[in-house]
């Protein structure tokens, strides 16, 4: 039986439904699901009597998907399940974002569970390599891509984020604790008429286990509305969700949707 640790995004509930049974559905306190309800929900104070929960109801995989903002730990809510789990919660929040997801899945494997990537449980999520949209990258705009392919690469180290936005060879913003839409939210004035693009793929040491990155049609609306030419993707890495509907916004908006060979 398998179990989704699910999050924010439509992520959860395209791996869902992509499922021959339907999984058993994980909430985390406070995450609003998108399109399906928690059979349980839980914190991290309490991940230990989720373990048990989970065990006791025959579950055997689990993979995680959507998002869900790094979480506090409150001492005065941690229940005797979880006593043991302490070391590793302080290991983890001591940790980089990587780092911290790792731990996680060390913890579901140490209990018995085999973790499974949501890519692989659902196939097609990926987006194959070429260019999606109408419109096609320019010289600049390949210049550009390469660029901020680079910047991810080396920023790779301080486990930052998974995306950043170059136009015209200059970096305008990367992705830090607020996200893809803060990224995009918060760029300089000078992106719009830069023809700046949007990057995004995986850290290189990252566990395709856990946070794969994603896009989705807010995401193509929301680099439209930022005044961004373009959305580049590292291909066959990175997630499109509703991959037909970013397809015809890329092409109403305006905007290159590329997913760019790794090489």
């Amino acid at each position: 039986m398998l179990a989704l640790i699910a999050g924010g995004g439509g992520l959860p509930r395209r791996v869902a439904e992509a499922q021959e049974t339907f999984p058993l559905i994980c909430g985390y306190e406070g995450v609003v699901l998108e399109g399906i309800r928690a059979d349980m929900t839980f914190r991290l104070e309490t991940l230990g009597t989720l373990l048990n929960m989970l065990q006791a109801r025959g579950v055997s995989q689990v993979s995680f998907c959507g998002t869900v903002a790094r979480p506090s730990f409150d001492p005065a809510a941690l229940d005797a399940d979880t006593l043991y789990l302490v070391p590793l919660f302080q290991k983890a929040l001591a940790a980089g974002d990587d780092g911290a997801l790792r731990t996680l899945v060390e913890i579901f494997e140490h209990a018995g569970f085999e973790v499974v990537a949501a890519q692989d449980i659902a196939p097609g999520l990926m987006a194959e390599p070429g260019v999606l949209s109408r419109r096609q990258p320019d010289e600049q705009m390949s210049a550009d891509a390469k660029r901020a392919a680079d910047v991810c690469h080396t920023l790779a180290s301080l486990d930052v984020g998974q995306c950043c936005v170059v136009g015209q060879t200059q970096v305008m913003g990367i992705e830090t604790i607020g996200g893809t839409d803060h990224l995009l939210a918060t760029l300089p004035a000078r992106a719009r008429g830069s023809k700046a693009i949007l990057f995004k793929g995986p850290k290189p040491q990252q566990t395709q286990l856990v946070d794969m990155p994603t896009i989705g049609p807010s995401t193509l609306k929301a680099a439209h509305k930022a005044g961004l030419a373009g959305v580049i993707i590292v291909a066959g890495q990175v997630i499109v969700l509703e991959a037909d509907r970013c397809i015809a916004l890329a092409n109403e908006l305006g905007l290159v949707l590329w997913s760019r060979s790794a090489a």
